[in-house]
């Protein structure tokens, strides 16, 4: 696969270009939504749920903050990579070239828009007085293992969606479900140990709550977190691979 991707770098460099592009045409502020609707998003959020869960939670906002950023990005980049297959037929089936090219691209062009509101949010830190340490160095491992994680729930998606058009709809749902179950607005302290142990075994949270970890509490996630996170992201991305082998000649036959 490496050595696919070195091969059709230029092909993909220019899938890039043309996906940033396009999802900014005709817009006034370009680049600028893709930081500009998350912090919408969180001052809806932090109106809505302050009054009920943070009235006596420091630094709530940014509490809110980590949780929208991730389920943002992880929620942009599987709607992109579920129709990635798709809206790309009209090149694949004349031209010989590797698939999952198409959602790579997809997953770099929202990397790019997460590293952007990333920086916003750090800007937010720093505004909200959380205390900046070393530490701040590590979350580049949840990014890393999410962006794997993303891919390989792509690759899964965007296999599935040629074959069953009904993903789109069942995504959607499942994404607003996620939302709820993945304590972006709410702690898992109060639950019972069921419950807790649900969350654990729900990977956005698990990167949300190391996030939480790093800026909030100023603590070092532990190695079973670290393998955690790895395991979600090795899991979801042999699962897209084995999707796109089993079905990679199934596909001109249904788009």
């Amino acid at each position: 696969m490496l050595r696919k991707l070195l091969r059709y770098r230029f092909l993909l460099e220019e899938l890039i270009k043309r996906d940033f592009k396009k999802k900014y045409k005709r817009t006034i502020l370009g680049v600028g939504w893709s930081m500009l609707m998350p912090l919408f998003t969180l001052l809806v959020m932090k109106v809505v749920f302050a009054q009920f869960f943070g009235r006596n939670m420091a630094h709530y906002t940014t509490y809110l903050f980590c949780g929208n950023l991730l389920y943002c990005w992880f929620s942009e980049a599987t709607n992109s990579g579920m129709l990635s297959l798709y809206a790309n037929a009209a090149i694949f089936t004349k031209v010989n070239v590797p698939k999952y090219l198409f959602l790579f691209s997809g997953c770099v062009q929202t990397l790019i828009n997460f590293a952007l509101t990333l920086l916003v949010f750090l800007l937010f830190c720093w505004l909200d007085d959380v205390p900046f340490s070393w530490r701040f160095l590590l979350l580049a491992y949840p990014v890393a293992t999410l962006l794997v994680f993303n891919v390989g729930i792509g690759l899964i998606l965007s296999a599935l969606f040629i074959f069953f058009r009904d993903i789109d709809y069942l995504w959607r749902v499942f994404l607003q479900l996620l939302m709820y179950g993945s304590a972006i607005f709410y702690t898992v302290d109060g639950f019972p140990a069921k419950m807790k142990f649900a969350f654990a075994c729900n990977p956005v949270y698990r990167h949300i709550d190391y996030f939480r970890e790093i800026v909030l509490s100023g603590a070092v996630p532990s190695l079973e977190t670290h393998l955690t996170l790895a395991g979600f992201a090795l899991a979801a991305l042999l699962g897209g691979i084995f999707m796109y082998k089993h079905y990679n000649t199934t596909f001109l036959y249904y788009v």
